[in-house]
């Protein structure tokens, strides 16, 4: 059985953060953990969604983590837990392809 396998594939979850600081901080904490093996910042990007009846308009940083599909449940539940956001944006993209020896890198990561 291959590592992917017993993990499951490899998902990208792709996360907005009040700032690069706490993009930083919560990249860190859940690669610390071995929630993820990877994660990179975007420091600044420009969000707007509609809210509170209006655009509204934020920037912010964004997170991109590495991680497999076994381990995306309970690194989704560490970032809400340290998040600033009381509903933070998070999304589980399924990685379906890519360099192999990476994935199987990630995979062995978070095993």
């Amino acid at each position: 059985m291959s590592q992917s396998d017993s993990l499951g594939p490899a998902v990208l979850l792709i996360v907005t953060a009040s700032d690069r600081s706490e993009a930083e901080r919560i990249g860190e904490t859940l690669v610390e953990k071995r929630l993820a093996a990877s994660g990179s910042v975007v420091p600044m990007i420009h969000s707007f969604f509609h809210g509170n009846g209006q655009l509204q308009r934020r920037h912010e940083a964004l997170l991109l983590l590495k991680t497999s599909a076994a381990k995306s449940v309970e690194a989704q539940a560490e970032l809400k837990a340290i998040h600033s956001y009381e509903n933070p944006d998070i999304l589980e993209v399924k990685v379906s392809g890519g360099s192999s020896a990476y994935i199987e890198w990630l995979l062995e990561e978070v095993r």
